[in-house]
């Protein structure tokens, strides 16, 4: 399994994201979880350590790649 393959597996198993909004409508993805409560731990502590700045929980769910669509 390479690099690529390796991130790709573990998104899949992470699909909730806690990010932090940027200009020009980008975002940076500052943790990945397995599960929405330790996402929403994780931004409360976040929240308290940076009271500036904004970060939003998002749920990314794995794309499937075209040949695996049942037809």
């Amino acid at each position: 399994m390479n690099q690529l393959e390796h991130q790709a597996y573990l998104q899949r198993l992470s699909p909730w994201c806690i990010i932090k909004p940027l200009a020009n409508m980008q975002r940076q993805v500052v943790g990945r979880f397995r599960n929405r409560s330790d996402a929403e731990g994780h931004l409360q502590v976040l929240s308290r350590l940076v009271a500036n700045a904004t970060y939003i929980i998002v749920f990314d769910p794995p794309l499937e790649p075209p040949d695996s669509i049942d037809t």
